[in-house]
């Protein structure tokens, strides 16, 4: 609706109000001015949401640009991005062009100084080609044969040292499987305990009266599912009577801890 259409309207309405003014005796001028401000206000709050809206496409219209300015501008930049890689890419390519052009010239040129070379070494050894190459095959299977035999001397060094190696290892492995019984009687001592639970109190809370005992004496002790026995084991023999004497009078004590090993043993 237009703002011509708008006043029109309020203009016919003025008129309509004056007239019920004067048949109700109304001021029509008061009528008229009510009817004018409210028109107004209106007209106000109607331009005001226009602006509002066109504002708000105005905003829309600018971001819109702004996307497109941004994108037009990434756009550019791969463009110039692809022109200095093909660029590149050119360059390399002709680099490559000039090196395979430089390597084959090369190439030529050696094979030339290959073939005078050859005739110049045919003319002094006064051989051809059939007469070298049957010499030369000679003195290779000459090589070849001290070659193979100072191979076949290695190899046989080798098999000579390995055997030598498994046969230590086997002996070894005889002499320990032979002494395992010896090595027990020597290098072990069993103590004997009056009950199963005396295990437990060896052991201690988290193993710390083993640990205590082990390293106060420097021996192993074994507690396993044996019945009645401990095992005190060192090759040390006085550290072994040592811990076999401590452990038995703990035993008897029936004190066992830290403090009372460290007593005992010293």
């Amino acid at each position: 609706m237009t703002t011509g259409t708008w006043i029109a309207i309020v203009g016919a309405a003025a008129a309509i109000s004056a007239a019920i003014g004067w048949f109700f005796g109304v001021d029509a001028e008061t009528i008229f001015k009510s009817q004018e401000l409210e028109a107004k206000e209106d007209l106000i709050k109607r331009r005001e949401a226009l602006e509002r809206e066109m504002s708000s496409v105005r905003d829309e219209l600018r971001e819109q640009e702004r996307r497109l300015d941004r994108r037009d501008t990434l756009l550019t930049e791969q463009q110039q991005d692809m022109g200095k890689k093909e660029r590149m890419l050119e360059v390399t390519q002709r680099k490559l062009a000039e090196r395979n052009e430089a390597v084959e010239a090369k190439d030529a040129e050696l094979s030339l100084a290959l073939r005078q070379q050859q005739d110049q070494l045919y003319k002094i050894s006064g051989m051809n080609s059939d007469q070298a190459r049957e010499q030369l095959l000679t003195r290779l299977g000459h090589e070849l044969q001290n070659e193979t035999g100072a191979f076949i001397i290695k190899h046989e060094q080798e098999l000579k040292q390995n055997a030598d190696r498994m046969a230590r290892e086997i002996i070894g492995m005889a002499v320990q499987r032979y002494a395992a019984a010896h090595t027990s009687e020597t290098t072990v001592s069993s103590v004997d305990i009056p009950t199963d639970e005396m295990k437990g109190r060896i052991i201690g809370r988290e193993g710390r009266n083993i640990r205590a005992f082990e390293k106060a004496t420097g021996v192993d002790v074994i507690v396993d599912d044996t019945p009645g026995v401990v095992i005190v084991s060192a090759f040390d023999a006085v550290r072994r009577e040592v811990a076999r004497l401590s452990l038995v009078k703990l035993i008897q004590d029936g004190r066992i801890h830290p403090t009372r090993i460290e007593e005992i043993v010293a």
